[in-house]
């Protein structure tokens, strides 16, 4: 059954509407550049309020692995997530620091960089378009012989999950600017999402 992150959270509100949603994962992105960007002070709040059933994932763009890992030892995360062009040694040196999960996206543009993501000693690989929360999709056709699980991002939203996860049955599906309206999380949007993608996995 294909789970679901909501990615970006960054109000209360969010918060709220993920506990009665209840997708598997959320994100807080830590990455200063992103709109999405949330402090540690933020993200420890809306932590509190998240149901301890939901996991939350940081995102990171080429961090100090020894911030990552004190967020994680704090438990403000759950889940590591390496967005940026971090090696397999920064990820065996992010590993000597904590022993929590860790994501590392790739950018899927041709044929050899599924070979660098099944390759990869991350303990999930995410797939994704451009930099990451660009709001567009990659040709899926790339993926559809990977032998690994896979959180599936990139341009998704509550028109086209349902046949993302038909088409590609994904360990997960990661959704950011897909269920968001002039910058901001829609609960409408979220709500819709949901649905399509757990309908599929009713069917």
């Amino acid at each position: 059954m294909t789970k679901i992150k909501f990615c970006g959270l960054t109000r209360v509100c969010d918060i709220e509407n993920a506990n009665e949603l209840r997708p598997e994962y959320v994100g807080f992105v830590f990455a200063q550049k992103s709109k999405r960007f949330i402090c540690t002070k933020g993200a420890a709040e809306l932590k509190s309020l998240l149901n301890p059933d939901i996991k939350a994932v940081g995102v990171f763009v080429n961090e100090e692995p020894e911030k990552i890992a004190a967020l994680l030892s704090r438990g403000i995360i759950d889940i590591a997530q390496l967005h940026g062009n971090e090696s397999e040694e920064y990820i065996t040196r992010l590993r000597t620091l904590t022993g929590k999960p860790i994501i590392k996206a790739f950018r899927i543009d041709k044929a050899a960089d599924i070979m660098r993501a099944e390759n990869s000693t991350a303990d999930y690989i995410l797939l994704d378009s451009g930099s990451g929360g660009t709001g567009e999709a990659f040709d899926w056709h790339l993926i559809k012989n990977i032998k690994r699980p896979y959180f599936l991002a990139g341009g998704l939203s509550p028109d086209n999950a349902g046949k993302a996860v038909a088409l590609l049955n994904p360990y997960a599906v990661d959704v950011s600017s897909g269920i968001e309206t002039d910058g901001y999380k829609d609960k409408v949007k979220m709500t819709a999402f949901t649905a399509a993608v757990r309908n599929i996995n009713n069917i």
